[in-house]
């Protein structure tokens, strides 16, 4: 009886599992504002993880609340190119929907690499139910392509996702590769756009297009998070996000 006591206290999942435990979720820092200045007229923020953010403690982001502000929606980075999986995913997957976060996947899209593996890659991470986000494609760095290869690649990866799941995609880029790149193409019109652009008033995009999200600060604070996190903007109100969920 003593030998498996023994066997069990110095086993590694064993000990792992205990100091999980009382790791959790004490080491978490709490904060009594967001520390930035949240654009003016929008009611639906929401903030971007990856595995820089590690695991979060998502009850305490669900009930933070700053006046009448709160986080409503996050995106949480599952994939890159055709082999990467943010460590973290599947925890923050998880855990987000169940404290009532509003909830959305994205790809880091590499153009170089094969848009059928990547899309391959991507589908066989991602699980999506109704009330999540459609999934995100985020494509912010050429490569070493021209213009018109990552679009045409892009597009590739777009089709296959949105034959997977039912619902075209949302594409997150900066500003200046929306410009470059997206402005003034038919083909990409029809598709909801979650664009970065920081420390400015207001968002506008170069062709006069709407934009549906907008990532405009990357030195936000949420109980639950330590460190830094980017906060958005939905340009609609809860219901409006609720309606672009899927089914």
């Amino acid at each position: 009886m003593l030998a498996l006591v023994l066997a069990l206290v110095i086993s590694p999942p064993f000990r792992y599992r205990v100091f999980r435990f009382f790791d959790y979720p004490f080491h978490y820092e709490d904060y009594r504002h967001f520390g930035i200045r949240l654009p003016d007229r929008f009611t639906v923020h929401g903030i971007d993880v990856s595995r820089y953010q590690q695991r979060i403690d998502w009850e305490r982001v669900a009930n933070m609340r700053v006046s009448d502000k709160r986080i409503h929606f996050a995106f949480i980075k599952a994939t890159e190119g055709s082999w990467l999986q943010d460590p973290f995913f599947d925890y923050n997957w998880k855990h987000s929907r169940r404290h009532g976060i509003v909830r959305g996947a994205y790809h880091y899209f590499l153009p170089d690499i094969s848009p059928y593996d990547q899309a391959r890659h991507f589908v066989r991470t991602v699980r999506l139910r109704s009330g999540d986000l459609p999934p995100v494609v985020d494509v912010e760095e050429r490569r070493g392509m021209t213009p018109g290869q990552v679009r045409k690649y892009l597009k590739t990866f777009l089709d296959l996702v949105r034959q997977h799941y039912g619902v075209r995609p949302i594409i997150y880029t900066n500003r200046d590769f929306y410009k470059n790149h997206f402005a003034n193409q038919p083909e990409f019109k029809p598709y909801f756009f979650w664009v970065a652009h920081y420390y400015v008033g207001a968002l506008s995009l170069p062709d006069g297009s709407t934009w549906h999200f907008w990532q405009h600060n990357d030195q936000g604070r949420v109980n639950g998070i330590n460190g830094w996190v980017d906060f958005n903007v939905f340009r609609g109100d809860s219901t409006e996000l609720r309606k672009l969920c899927l089914p």
